[in-house]
């Protein structure tokens, strides 16, 4: 990459390759709804446009990171770095499909075929950013997005928002009377001096009250510039899960890309959901129950029986 081009896109810091166990025991079934991919860089092209150049974080090094934390499932959520270049996520997904499933990014032209087969590889929800990008529109337009909304509702996928909420004070109004679900990653991307009491915010909470809205616990560090354990985060998380904790997700966030500061360990970053949802019940219902409703993943096997000599 030229000096001009590092400039335009800087590279980033790499996640900590030596995540340790957390102290926090994940329910079985567990999921991380919220990390990314990256690389081989030489086989998996990054967009010109982009804002940040991140080193490989490959699929092996995702699900090695969940292992050690104890958590079965994952969502790969399309970065902005690849545009609407979805071949890296979908690639990623057919490594492990019992185990993952995507959001992706569409092309406003995109053609039901290439709907139906991103349905058939994993991916169950679209993402919106308006945030880590370069050029373009950085405002919701809603009408276009209804429109999208119409066509993935067939496949019971959902629209993924990466915006700061604190700019939309209405936003409930904005969004109101869409046919799939929405989420929201980091907890609304909210900056968070402005208050639990900002009207956007407070939009949200009004949003997700109503139903078909839901809310990621990732991402603490992109909404403070505190650091770790991101003390200003948790009235957030406590105002979250006081309005509804069953369209709530949690995440990782993996590989921490863009982030300013000492890199966190993962094993730390888990940690801290239990000081956001301290009852172990409500971080079950976020940990597992959630996450399988809007992701579709299959219910647990049944256990099997024990044979007569076992009972004895």
């Amino acid at each position: 990459m030229t000096i001009e081009g590092l400039e335009r896109a800087p590279y980033c810091a790499a996640a900590d390759p030596r995540p340790h166990e957390p102290q926090l025991v994940f329910p079985d079934h567990a999921c991380d709804c919220h990390a990314h991919v990256f690389g081989p860089a030489d086989r998996y092209p990054y967009a010109a446009d982009r804002i940040y150049t991140p080193p490989d974080a490959l699929p092996r090094q995702y699900r090695r990171m969940l292992d050690k934390l104890g958590v079965a499932r994952g969502v790969l959520v399309q970065a902005s770095v690849y545009g609407s270049d979805n071949e890296a996520l979908l690639d990623a997904l057919a490594l492990d499909p019992e185990r993952l499933r995507g959001v992706a990014v569409a092309r406003d032209d995109i053609k039901d075929k290439e709907l139906a087969a991103m349905h058939a590889a994993g991916v169950r929800g679209l993402r919106v950013n308006v945030v880590d990008i370069r050029e373009g529109n950085t405002r919701l337009q809603v009408k276009k997005l209804r429109e999208l909304a119409e066509r993935i509702e067939v496949y019971g996928w959902h629209l993924e928002f990466l915006v700061h909420v604190d700019e939309y004070p209405i936003l409930e109004r904005d969004l109101a009377g869409f046919p799939v679900d929405l989420v929201f990653g980091h907890m609304g991307y909210m900056r968070a001096e402005r208050g639990v009491d900002n009207a956007g915010f407070r939009s949200l909470l009004t949003l997700v009250d109503h139903g078909r809205a839901w809310v990621k616990l990732t991402g603490p560090y992109r909404i403070t510039t505190s650091a770790f354990p991101y003390p200003e985060v948790v009235p957030f998380a406590r105002a979250l899960l006081g309005t509804a904790p069953d369209r709530l997700l949690w995440g990782t966030d993996w590989p921490h890309t863009m982030l300013k500061g000492k890199m966190p360990n993962d094993g730390d970053l888990a940690d801290l959901l239990s000081e956001w949802v301290p009852n172990a019940e409500l971080r079950k219902r976020i940990l597992v129950e959630n996450p399988a409703k809007l992701y579709d993943f299959p219910p647990p096997a049944p256990a099997a029986p024990e044979s007569e000599e076992a009972s004895g």
